[in-house]
């Protein structure tokens, strides 16, 4: 039998090359009709650069460096005219001094590519239903299709939908942090100088990140839960230009016209995920299905690819004791989840303040950098 990985995301791919690369015989289903490629940004640094040495694909990640140590160490803050009137520190606390930023989708195509041909993809398709017999996990597709698998690794995000299966509603563990946040590419003279800018009203920022490249926005903005579709992109793009039709300063109307014409926007809740665990029985949870750290960490990436080769060896060495290569997954990983976890708050204040007077007092905090 072989094993089932839901998502090809960066857990899921990590995933997929660290269990193929032990033996195992992998399937990857995707409810995309591709790799979803689209994001802003993000860090690969620590141990999982370790891992992606192990997996040979370190080198190849060096390559794909956005250039950030190039770039300003700041964000810089904005008025409603583009002046400066503060920065905020961009760098995390260097886990090693060879971390790299790297973007998404370049991230996605080297772990894609790192992945041998005994992997199986199949995409447009996703979990319907999944029984646990004891000796196996039988699983029924929304295809249509069935399948029997020695083991289940849900790596299908925060909205996990073999989490909601196999562990319940999504409710009673993914809290929502009170902001949402949109990720879109940009023309290009919309940057310009190679540098990041923030600007803000009440409970509203707009961000504008400038590289060599390529150039991305971000909106973000406080707000309690929201129902809408995931997969709606158009309701999604309708819900930002809600949000943002009263704020006319600084460049909010080119994002929003860039908004418009986008092929890659996506929304989404910044949201942590909390479990007591992330295994039952044959099927176990990875990535941000199990420990989300939400994007104001900064180390959702690096959390995915060790969980994934923690999880990949503990599988490999356990002998056909599931519940003790689970065991040791979790009491690996747990204490690197916390700390992930742990100042998210601060960090979202300091971004999105909710108040005229929190934005002034930042701003203080935070003089701008000539």
């Amino acid at each position: 039998m072989s094993i089932l990985i839901s998502g090809a995301s960066i857990a899921g791919l990590t995933a997929a090359q660290r269990f193929s690369a032990r033996g195992a015989e992998v399937t990857v289903v995707e409810r995309a009709p591709a790799l979803r490629r689209n994001g802003a940004p993000i860090d690969v640094r620590g141990t999982a650069l370790d891992v992606a040495a192990d997996m040979g694909i370190r080198d190849t990640l060096a390559a794909h460096e956005t250039g950030a140590a190039q770039r300003s160490a700041f964000t810089h803050i904005v008025d409603d005219n583009g002046e400066r009137v503060g920065a905020l520190p961009t760098e995390l606390p260097q886990d090693s001094p060879d971390d790299l930023e790297i973007f998404r989708n370049d991230l996605i195509d080297v772990l894609h590519a790192s992945i041998g041909p005994n992997v199986t993809f199949v995409y447009g398709d996703s979990i319907q239903e999944v029984t646990d017999t004891g000796d196996a996990v039988e699983v029924r597709f929304a295809s249509g299709r069935a399948g029997r698998y020695e083991l289940l690794v849900g790596a299908d995000g925060i909205h996990s939908n073999t989490r909601r299966l196999v562990f319940g509603p999504e409710d009673r563990y993914r809290r929502h942090l009170g902001v949402y946040y949109g990720i879109l590419s940009l023309p290009a003279e919309l940057g310009s100088d190679g540098e990041a800018y923030l600007y803000s009203v009440p409970g509203r920022s707009v961000l504008i990140g400038d590289y060599p490249e390529r150039t991305y926005g971000g909106f973000l903005f406080l707000s309690p839960e929201i129902a809408y579709d995931y997969h709606d992109i158009e309701q999604q793009r309708q819900l930002v230009f809600d949000t943002y039709s009263a704020v006319q300063g600084w460049k909010v109307a080119e994002l929003l016209d860039a908004l418009k014409q986008s092929e890659d926007f996506y929304l989404d809740s910044a949201s942590q995920v909390h479990m007591d665990r992330w295994s039952r029985g044959r099927v176990v949870l990875l990535g941000d299905a199990a420990f989300a750290p939400s994007f104001f960490s900064g180390r959702g990436t690096p959390l995915a690819m060790i969980g994934a080769d923690v999880l990949a060896r503990e599988w490999a060495t356990c002998d056909g004791d599931l519940g003790q290569a689970f065991g040791r997954y979790e009491q690996a990983m747990r204490p690197q989840v916390h700390r992930a976890q742990e100042g998210v708050p601060q960090a979202r204040d300091r971004v999105i303040p909710a108040t005229r007077e929190a934005i002034e007092a930042r701003n203080r905090q935070w003089p701008p950098v000539r």
